[in-house]
């Protein structure tokens, strides 16, 4: 299952990350990109699966960037090792695959997000950011992929949200399968973050589900949320 509502993180806490990757230039990149942001701190560094599993039980980092592909434990099952022991943790896949496959198989174990390895510097900061806080996941350039993998798989059929949602929270769920922020859908809607919050909570209620991630997949799976929406964002 998708993992839980991200735990909130205290005003003016700086946001713990640990990098997993095997690749020691790409950490350094990242190291160089994150170090400077004043609102970021790398408190630890993997090199495989287990050493990130073993990382996030000592740490308890607020986010953990992980690779997918890890020597020993690759990625995915860390990322299901992972929830199961540090549910607080947050997850964030960034991977050079981008295939629905892979996508599906990373929310489905449990990460709260997807990003490329290709996404500018810029771009990575802003993400993190954004995702540590609101736990936004998954930008609407790999929305498509998990749309496609999650048509694929052989279902009897789409299943129905267990309460009708309002009018205004299916245009928050929909907001929410193109990637937008809490800012962003206000902007949308012409409303208040705090109002967003509201209709969030509502939607995650009626739907069942615990957090962004897996009201975007329920949106998906039972019509909600279209491709063609997704790819209109």
């Amino acid at each position: 299952m998708p993992a839980k509502q991200p735990a909130p993180r205290p005003p003016h806490k700086k946001i713990s990350v640990i990098i997993a990757d095997d690749q020691t230039l790409f950490r350094e990149g990242i190291k160089d990109v994150l170090e400077d942001e004043k609102d970021i701190v790398i408190v630890g560094e993997a090199v495989d699966g287990i050493e990130a599993v073993a990382k996030a039980k000592k740490l308890k980092p607020h986010v953990i960037l992980m690779d997918i592909k890890l020597p020993k434990m690759d990625g995915i099952t860390a990322t299901r090792q992972i929830r199961k022991e540090c549910p607080d943790t947050n997850i964030l896949i960034l991977s050079s695959y981008e295939d629905e496959s892979h996508v599906l198989e990373a929310i489905s174990a449990g990460a709260n997000g997807y990003l490329s390895k290709m996404l500018p510097a810029i771009e990575l900061i802003r993400a993190l950011k954004t995702f540590a806080n609101e736990g936004v996941m998954i930008p609407q350039g790999v929305m498509g992929k998990l749309l496609e993998g999650l048509r694929s798989k052989a279902l009897a059929g789409p299943d129905s949200p267990s309460t009708a949602l309002t009018k205004t929270e299916i245009k928050v769920i929909r907001c929410l399968g193109r990637g937008l922020s809490n800012k962003e859908i206000a902007v949308d809607l012409q409303c208040s973050v705090k109002t967003i919050k509201n209709h969030l909570n509502s939607v995650f209620q009626k739907l069942g589900v615990g957090n962004r991630t897996e009201a975007v997949v329920k949106g998906i799976e039972t019509g909600l949320i279209s491709s063609e929406e997704s790819a209109a964002a």
